[in-house]
């Protein structure tokens, strides 16, 4: 009985290898012929994609020679066009603003005019915003208006001073909407800026007062004594007093 038993786990053994065997004879053929399928077939795919190029050799030339083009122009802009034209206008803003410190003022708004309309570069934007400060000292508001709408107010500090100017002017045009939409730009650019934003808003608030617009008026003041407290001291400016004034002419 054991011997049988014997012979059988033996036999059962021995079976359970060859057909362990077998099978992994099958699975390396299968292997092999998966490996020489997919070896062929990415031949067979190189193939096509050399024939593609091959076949549209014609146009990809082509597209190179559209792309050199392109950056042919854009170097040829940039060093053919952009910076002599920059450096012609920094040159020319240069000697406005020697005539400008000589004490030459109209020379030199001759000087910045020349360059704003002639260039559209960095010191073209400056040329607008000087020309625009001489010719508002001299009371000339419309054309220090179309200079300052000329110039890209950017920045914390020279774009709400830009945009307070143009508000100026405004005011004197007695164009008393556009000064107060003027001074909301500027109180915006000016951000948490507490010399520029209060003084800004004490503006605003003044136009109001022309307006007779007091509730609005009053509403700034509190604005001002509330979010700068240290204003009024720093500057010798009553906002308390202004405060009192609009609220008594607002009825409250």
């Amino acid at each position: 009985m054991l011997f049988n038993v014997k012979n059988n786990y033996y036999f059962c053994t021995r079976k359970i290898v060859k057909n362990i065997k077998l099978t992994q004879d099958k699975m390396a053929k299968k292997q092999d012929q998966g490996a020489r399928t997919t070896l062929e077939e990415v031949n067979e795919s190189l193939s096509t994609a050399a024939q593609r190029i091959e076949d549209n050799k014609k146009y990809i030339n082509w597209a190179l020679i559209a792309i050199a083009v392109i950056v042919l122009l854009a170097v040829g802009y940039i060093y053919g066009i952009r910076n002599p034209n920059l450096s012609k206008a920094k040159d020319q803003i240069g000697n406005a603003d020697l005539e400008l410190l000589q004490g030459n003022q109209d020379e030199a708004l001759k000087g910045y005019e020349k360059v704003a309309a002639e260039f559209s570069n960095k010191p073209a934007e400056r040329a607008h915003l000087n020309a625009a400060i001489i010719l508002y000292e001299k009371g000339e508001y419309e054309k220090a208006v179309k200079h300052l709408e000329d110039f890209s107010a950017n920045g914390n500090l020279i774009g709400p001073a830009s945009q307070s100017l143009l508000g100026d002017c405004y005011v004197n045009l007695k164009k008393y909407d556009q000064a107060i939409a003027a001074y909301d730009k500027a109180i915006t650019l000016a951000g948490e800026n507490e010399v520029y934003a209060p003084a800004f808003m004490i503006k605003k608030a003044t136009v109001l007062h022309a307006q007779k617009k007091y509730a609005d008026e009053a509403a700034i003041y509190q604005t001002i004594f509330d979010k700068y407290p240290m204003y009024g001291q720093q500057t010798g400016f009553a906002v308390e007093k202004y405060l009192e004034r609009a609220n008594a002419l607002a009825g409250k």
